[in-house]
């Protein structure tokens, strides 16, 4: 029974993300509806102590993000960048490979340490430029945002710096560049056949007459000020967000020690607040790209920027509050739904696997799924289950750094789902339903389930590492 109330809140959300239900409003209920069948008394408790708590903290911690990425993107469109670099594109690989142009910027930024989010936001006003210009569906774009964000150079291509491609490393002693070959043909097993699936579903809608669409929402804003930019100019702001993240992620430990604290300036006696600087270093080296990046883009487009930046700030603003309010709703989910007794029912009931790498896999692709969140799922996992994966590698002879590559690669598997997070804010941010492009979202997450098990088959085929 108590398994059957986790599933039952995982079908009742994912179906209400489905139907184009409100996440913030129907995942609490789906988490506090769980509770309520598991134990009534707890429902006040959990929601107050955990899922606001979690909630709550995901956007102390993101929020700035989610802001600052909108508001780049948002300037990026203003500034007619978009579709400088959507006319230079167009003249360097034409118009009938616009998909694959979209997937290398996204992988490029992702590779770069850019936030899966900001992409999003960075990326989408010239993939709509790009896809209308070349008459391919706007429906297709979350898929093909999604293929080059949300996969390869999330966790599968060595070196990577998102964090689902650091977390195995506490647990196995490993670091981010585990298992290169592996890794490696894992990334261009998912390319590849990414690309083909998108390519065969534009060529399906091109026979069938669909144009880009019409009456679409969250248009970018056409650009009406004369001469573009010329396009080497246009990239330079998303070329400085990733140069530069990379930079201060290496300098900030550095310029601020491991910790740093201060005492508030208030009346009475203050408790000195310390900042653990290990664990939002990361957080601010996107920030402060951002706002680089920002500074950029008005320094070279400041006249057809400041007639529009209060209208398209606020909408900007008010993009990124649904976007972090969806995903944190879902943290919280994810923290409850993980906390009820029939999810580590789950978690055991996943020991009965016998094949260690197929066991990790399977574990960590299935928790993800559960809790809505690649990294959370994979911290899950890891936290209950290393000890075991371990061992029963080196029973097997299996290296450490094949459990993390496995663990890595499957944490980006099933983990989007309909109510993911990411999901949620890439149809947002897009301006489209789970009903018109989940469908492709869907198909590049079995590609990159599949990508999981044909390095477990290379693996034992051949030994590769």
């Amino acid at each position: 029974m108590a398994f059957l109330i986790v599933l039952a809140g995982l079908c009742f959300l994912m179906y209400a993300a489905y139907r184009g239900y409100s996440v913030i409003l129907f995942a609490p209920i789906a988490a506090l509806g769980a509770v309520l069948l598991t134990d009534p008394a707890l429902v006040a408790p959990i929601f107050t102590g955990l899922f606001m708590d979690k909630m709550v903290g995901f956007l102390k911690l993101y929020f700035p993000v989610f802001m600052l990425g909108a508001v780049f993107g948002k300037l990026i469109e203003l500034s007619g960048f978009s579709k400088s670099i959507v006319a230079g594109t167009i003249g360097l690989v034409g118009r009938s490979r616009a998909m694959l142009s979209i997937v290398l910027v996204c992988a490029l930024l992702t590779y770069g340490g850019v936030s899966l989010f900001v992409v999003v936001f960075a990326v989408y006003p010239f993939a709509a430029e790009l896809f209308r210009q070349s008459q391919i569906p706007k429906r297709l774009i979350p898929g093909t945002i999604a293929l080059g964000a949300f996969t390869f150079t999330m966790d599968s291509l060595p070196g990577t710096p998102q964090i689902q491609n650091i977390i195995p490393s506490a647990f196995f002693g490993t670091n981010g560049w585990a298992a290169p070959w592996l890794g490696t043909l894992g990334s261009v097993f998912i390319l590849v056949v990414g690309l083909l699936y998108l390519e065969s579903r534009r060529r399906r809608a091109a026979a069938a007459g669909e144009g880009y669409g019409d009456n679409l929402v969250n248009e970018p804003a056409p650009f009406e000020d004369g001469k573009l930019a010329h396009p080497l100019v246009a990239l330079l702001p998303l070329v400085l967000v990733g140069v530069a993240n990379k930079l201060l992620t290496d300098a900030i430990p550095k310029l601020y020690g491991p910790t740093q604290s201060f005492v508030p300036a208030v009346v009475g006696k203050a408790e000195p607040v310390v900042q653990d600087v290990a664990k939002i270093a990361a957080i601010w080296a996107v920030e402060g790209a951002l706002l680089l990046g920002v500074v950029c883009v008005l320094a070279f487009a400041w006249r057809p920027v400041a007639r529009r930046f209060a209208e398209g700030s606020k909408a900007a603003v008010a993009g990124a509050l649904l976007a972090s309010m969806n995903t944190a709703s879902e943290y919280g989910f994810g923290a409850v739904i993980a906390a009820l007794p029939g999810f580590k029912l789950v978690a055991d009931g996943l020991h009965a696997i016998p094949n260690p790498l197929v066991n990790e896999a399977v574990t960590v692709t299935a928790l993800a799924g559960i809790t809505g969140s690649a990294s959370g799922g994979m911290s899950i996992a890891l936290a209950a289950m290393a000890q075991t994966f371990i061992h029963n590698a080196q029973a097997a002879g299996i290296p450490m750094e094949v459990l993390h590559r496995v663990a890595a690669m499957a944490s980006g598997g099933m983990d989007t789902l309909p109510h993911n997070g990411a999901v949620i804010t890439l149809l947002a941010v897009t301006g489209l339903t789970h009903r018109q492009s989940y469908r492709d979202i869907f198909a590049i997450t079995v590609i990159k389930t599949l990508a999981v098990f044909v390095v477990i088959a290379t693996f034992y085929l051949t030994g590769l590492v």
